[in-house]
Formats: C-alpha cells, structure tokens, sequence
C-alpha cells in the first residue's frame, strides 16, 4: 500500500463509529479494553478525565474493561482525585520492581502493559483541558472494525489560546524534518507525537519502549517496522488543548527526539554527548553561563521478554 492509498483506506474521522455499536461488536470478537493513562502532578485535569471516560464507557456501555492511572508518582493529589472518580491507581514503582526504576513517560507507557490486560491498550494523555470521551470509540473503533489494523494514533490541532494550529512546535521543527529525512513513509502521520494511540496487546508486547520524551517517535517507527503502514491508521479527534511547555524545556525533548531517531537509523552517537543537553546562554553581566539538562535515552526491552501482565483480581 503506498502512500495515497493509505491516506484513503486509514484515515478516519473521530465520528465515523458510533460508541453503541462498537461495543457490541467488541462483545462479539471476545476482545477486552484497557484505558491506560499515564499521569504526573496533573491534579487540575486528571478527575474530569477519568470521571467522563467511566461515566460513558465503564459503567454504562462497557466498551472499557480497565480505566487505569499509572501515577508517577505525584506529589499532589493526581492519585487521590483519579482513584476517587473511578480509576484503578498504580504507582509504577509497583509495577515490575525487580526491574528498577526508569523514568519519563515511556516508563509509565512500559509499566502499564504489565499492570494492564485488555487485548486493546488505549493510552490517552492526562494534561488535556474539556476533554471529550469521544476519544475512546474514535481510537478503538479501527482497530474493533479491521483484524487487520492494530495501532492507531490520533491527530488533532493544538489550540494555541483561542486559535487552532498544526502539530506543536518539537513536532514541527524536529521529529516531523527528522522523519522526512530518516523515515519519510512515516510522514502520513498528521501528528506523529501525539499521545492518543490505541493498539493491540500482542504488537506493543514486541516493541521496545524508550524511557523518555523519544517513546512516541520510538513507537511509530518500531511498529511500523513489525506491521508496515497497512497496519496502522490515524484518526482526526479535532482541537485539542493541552498544557505548553516552556520554551526552555524544548530543546532537551528536541534533543531526545532526534537521538532515538537517528538510534533507529542506524546512526551511532558520540556517548559523551547523548545524557545531557547543553545551552549556552548570556548571564546577565557580560559572561556566558552554560545550562545543562538531562536527556533520556535509555530503553526498555519488548514486554514479551521481561513479563506476563500482573495478576490484580
């Protein structure tokens, strides 16, 4: 399937599959559902989140077997707020221990497939202002509809104050460039950073996870290699609005990013140069004073070779 023809056949619209229907046809495939939400001192959008997801698609439609916090963990009150408006809250230090601690999102994306069990894992961001349930019939429904789809990624416009743009701005000057050059059957993808992705239990189980803010980019290449376009599809949710980050912390993701890009091409890296991200900025008195930042590249491994889920009944 080359390009065009896989923006006609795996493109879909956030309304083309109606939550009622799904659910029945996701009763009759025997498949079960986890909504998976990775969460870090998001005590100002965390309960809406789980409260309209639980609401809609746990207790009323059962389209969603598992709604699942994996909590940072947060020292606010992220965890409390999820557990109370009827999410099951895991601390990802709990969750495969002897295999010790990471960190980043990807960590919390790799955990949460050994503290899940769902047949479909749908994982949604936890930083989203007026979330829309929506959401969740618009990323599973693909994969419910074709055997042959197993991930799905969203995409959407970024609401900067009142007015809609494209990607964000790492998308934009990094990862969308770096893919174009590396990974250019990659650039059907509308937003390939975004977070929003529904998959099949027994792809993500084969795919390593990167620790840090490269897991996304790591991801659409990884699957793309195990099941090639024909087994991916994106899905238009509209505007969204998350939480920016500022300008300053841009760089070190920038930075990550391309280091798990150019990993995947075959590129070696000096090592010297790969843990930190270095700017040179004016100290105010005429002198340069250096900042440093960490950067996370390490990766854990496929989930098939460290775990089965864990037993949580």
């Amino acid at each position: 399937m080359d390009q065009e023809q896989w923006l006609n056949r795996r493109c879909f619209g956030g309304v083309d599959y109606p939550a009622a229907a799904l659910a029945n046809a996701k009763g009759a495939q025997g498949l079960t559902v986890s909504v998976c939400i990775p969460a870090l001192n998001v005590a100002a959008t965390v309960a809406p989140i789980v409260a309209a997801i639980r609401r809609a698609y746990v207790d009323q439609l059962r389209l969603v077997d598992e709604l699942i916090v994996i909590n940072g963990p947060s020292t606010d009150k992220t965890a409390e707020l999820a557990r109370r408006s009827g999410a099951i809250v895991v601390d990802e230090r709990d969750v495969l221990p002897e295999a010790g601690s990471g960190s980043g999102k990807g960590e919390a994306l790799w955990k949460s497939l050994a503290a899940s069990s769902g047949d479909v894992v749908i994982w949604l961001d936890s930083d989203v202002h007026e979330f829309d349930p929506a959401i969740i019939p618009a990323l599973l429904g693909p994969i419910i509809s074709d055997p042959a789809i197993a991930f799905v990624k969203a995409h959407y416009r970024r609401m900067f104050g009142h007015l809609p743009t494209g990607g964000g701005r790492v998308t934009e000057i990094c990862a969308r460039p770096l893919l174009n050059l590396f990974f250019p059957e990659l650039t059907v993808f509308v937003q390939p950073l975004a977070g929003e992705v529904a998959a099949r239990r027994t792809l993500l189980e084969k795919i390593p996870f990167c620790e840090g803010y490269g897991v996304e980019v790591g991801m659409l290449i990884d699957v793309w290699r195990q099941v090639g376009l024909d087994g991916m599809a994106q899905v238009d949710l509209g505007s969204r609005r998350h939480d920016h980050q500022d300008l300053g912390a841009l760089g070190a993701m920038a930075s990550t990013i391309t280091q798990v890009v150019l990993r995947r091409a075959g590129h070696e890296l000096r090592a010297a140069h790969g843990s930190q991200f270095v700017t040179a900025r004016p100290d105010g008195s005429g002198g340069v004073q250096l900042g440093k930042a960490a950067v996370h590249v390490t990766e854990r491994p496929p989930m098939i070779d460290t775990a089965t889920p864990a037993d949580r009944s």
